[in-house]
């Protein structure tokens, strides 16, 4: 069987920015552009198709990504809708893991707005090629412009406008395409947005189109010498040369394409299409996925090719009530058919495809078979998770997996009746395979079950999927700081583990230097042994007792962090020595350390941004003030009579901040929060927390 849609004509892309801007309102444009709906669906009314999970109805807001595929010019587009909120963040990490391009979407008055910023960078780090879209032009309020200098100046991107807007506010009717320097119009009694007309651009609008299309000409030439001679001799390229310009400085990641409208009112969608086919990557125009073959450890390449050898990455499990769980994998090369036994490379176990589904939201079409450059799910893997690598036995690769970030906050769940305290164990065990930022551990002191995760809504959804998807009852504790400890002084260590009982006894003997890392480093391990004082064999294992010491601190258990402990002394007794004695020398000598190197407990801050009405705004400064927050700037929001308070604010500070900003600005008020780094808890704060313990 041959793949209907050759793979330069597949596009993987994914949608982000943050919330509120429009993301899944644009999804549901192109899906019935498209042909994909009949129906175009609605946020503020629970109707979007990519928002299918009963609390992304309710509250407005994508909190999963959801996969769909759409045709566009004899093109196949696989499409992910991913979350703007930071606490889903994970989201978006693990589905720009497996796309070849993105578009960010900006709101023309919010501009770049915090969340912007953090998935902007995600995508850096991918190193995936964007387009850019401006929505909500018709708001009041809004700036095309200030959005593009915003771009500019705080996602330090290479932005070109490929787009004007014709109008703004309630006078926005459409687009200037600068390419083919002609205006695009929507006609109002058209609306649904399908019809558009093709025209010549007005004498008032010529000369600045004009400008702004010799920018386009002068910052491709930067980049393409075509463009770059004709930009010399005064002759103009064509429209193909300026779209195959335009095209390979966007997939090197040199340029940003703009483009412009309105999803509210259907403008501008159908020219963001033809976009994501003109500019952005098929999967052979990115290089080859890498991977590492374990039986050489030699680095290995999987081209995008059908005649490769099967690989794929799993980047998300779904528990979906029909057919149990789903993974969703992207395949880097090959070809799989349902019912084909694979190779998990990561677990290293057989696997056999029940069945293959092309995703749409949550529905789904069997498949087959699948090929290079597809984005599926599979039904019928027992130990596959998030982040393992699918192959062939015969041709063995293990592709890079996918990292996430550490939870910032728990809470402590247990079963309402002892009926309910199997379902509850299977429950978390499904959403923890689910969702890799939702992690589950049992109090060792307490005995209590403590779930974390990476804010307060991101732990009440999946609270509410338990209650309502899995029918579990049970009662949830208030939130937890996941606090952690950290050194200020270097010291030096010792650790001796001696046991003789008849017999082959114990021992190891290690000395540590033990010293402050940078922020972030989390736990380096040096070895200095010279001159084999202690046996290479044993080295890991007393790594491995650092590392496990580590997990508990000597203020109040919690994890130690940005630590270096080089080993640099130490003594062995060859009969007696083993791996064990090693890891628990290592163990006492890293708490022996810690008891003299001052060590002092850090607190998850948070960055935070207010947008408030001018007439709260001293209330609320003042409930922040009061927070422990630390004001870095005040705004006045573009266009707005709003103004913007940027600061950081420690986690445990900031719960319930939601309701105290609404009570404090009547519901006008709203605010985003992500994770910013780890600071150190004051002296007072510090000593109330470790007396708790």
């Amino acid at each position: 069987m041959t793949r209907e849609y050759p793979i330069e004509q597949t596009r993987n892309i994914g949608i982000m920015a943050h919330i509120d801007a429009g993301k899944t309102s644009i999804t549901e444009r192109i899906l019935y552009y498209t042909g994909r709906l009949y129906k175009m669906g609605k946020v503020d009314e629970g109707t979007a198709t990519m928002d299918w999970m009963s609390q992304e109805k309710e509250r407005g807001i994508t909190i999963t990504s959801a996969a769909t595929t759409c045709f566009w010019r004899n093109h196949k587009v696989n499409i992910i809708d991913t979350p703007g909120h930071v606490d889903f963040t994970a989201e978006v990490e693990r589905s720009l893991r497996v796309l070849d391009g993105a578009i960010g979407i900006f709101c023309g008055v919010g501009g770049v707005q915090p969340q912007t910023e953090t998935v902007w960078y995600q995508a850096d780090r991918y190193n995936i090629p964007r387009i850019a879209f401006v929505n909500k032009m018709d708001r009041s309020g809004t700036d095309f412009f200030s959005c593009l200098e915003e771009m500019e100046t705080k996602l330090k991107a290479n932005v070109v406008p490929i787009q004007l807007p014709l109008g703004k506010e309630d006078d926005f009717s459409g687009v200037i395409d600068l390419v083919k320097m002609k205006a695009i119009t929507y006609s109002d009694n058209q609306k649904s947005g399908a019809v558009f007309i093709e025209k010549d651009i007005s004498s008032e609008l010529i000369e600045e189109a004009n400008n702004y299309r010799a920018r386009l000409i002068e910052k491709l030439a930067e980049e393409d010498e075509i463009i770059m001679d004709k930009f010399v001799h005064s002759g103009q390229p064509t429209i193909k040369e300026i779209k195959r310009a335009l095209r390979e400085a966007t997939i090197k990641g040199k340029i940003v394409p703009v483009l412009c409208g309105t999803a509210l009112k259907n403008k501008g969608v159908q020219p963001l299409l033809d976009a994501i086919l003109d500019y952005l990557p098929s999967p052979i125009d990115i290089p080859s996925i890498k991977g590492v073959n374990p039986e050489t450890d030699r680095e290995e390449e999987r081209p995008a090719s059908e005649q490769a050898p099967f690989s794929a990455l799993v980047f998300k499990m779904v528990t979906d009530p029909y057919v149990e769980k789903l993974a969703f994998f992207r395949v880097y090369s090959g070809r799989i058919s349902a019912g084909s036994q694979i190779y998990n490379s990561t677990k290293q176990r057989r696997e056999r495809i029940a069945r293959l589904l092309q995703m749409h939201a949550n529905k789904r079409e069997d498949r087959s078979e699948v090929y290079a450059g597809d984005i599926v799910a599979a039904v019928g893997l027992k130990s596959v998770t998030t982040g393992d690598t699918l192959c062939n036995k015969e041709n063995i690769v293990v592709l890079e997996s996918i990292h996430f970030p550490d939870p910032v906050i728990s809470v402590a769940i247990e079963p309402k009746t002892s009926l309910d305290r199997e379902k509850l164990s299977l429950t978390l065990k499904k959403l923890s395979e689910e969702d890799p930022t939702f992690k589950v551990k049992i109090d060792r002191e307490t005995e209590q079950t403590i779930i974390s995760g990476m804010g307060e809504l991101h732990l009440e959804i999946l609270k509410e999927r338990m209650l309502r998807d899995f029918k579990v009852k049970a009662n949830v504790g208030k939130p937890q700081v996941a606090y952690k400890e950290t050194i200020t002084k270097s010291v030096e260590s010792e650790g001796k583990f001696v046991k003789q009982t008849g017999g082959k006894g114990q021992y190891g003997h290690v000395l540590f230097k033990i010293e402050p890392a940078p922020a972030g480093q989390g736990i380096i391990f040096e070895n200095k042994i010279i001159g084999g004082k202690i046996p290479r064999e044993f080295i890991a294992s007393t790594k491995q007792g650092v590392i496990e010491a580590a997990k508990s601190g000597v203020l109040a258990g919690y994890p130690v962090v940005d630590c270096r402990i080089v080993l640099f002394d130490g003594s062995y007794h060859e009969v007696d020595s083993s791996e064990f004695a090693f890891k628990m020398a290592a163990s006492i000598s890293f708490n022996n350390g810690l008891k003299r190197a001052q060590s002092i407990l850090l607190e998850p801050i948070m960055q935070v941004e207010v947008v408030v009405p001018e007439e709260y705004m001293g209330v609320v400064v003042g409930d922040f003030n009061s927070r422990r927050a630390k004001i870095e700037e005040i705004e006045i929001e573009q266009g707005a009579t709003r103004k913007i308070i940027k600061g950081f604010a420690p986690l445990s500070e900031m719960f319930g901040y939601a309701t105290a900003l609404r009570n404090l600005s009547q519901g006008r008020a709203t605010y985003t929060m992500e994770p910013a780094h780890y600071g150190e808890v004051p002296g007072q704060i510090a000593e109330k927390i470790i007396g708790k313990i």
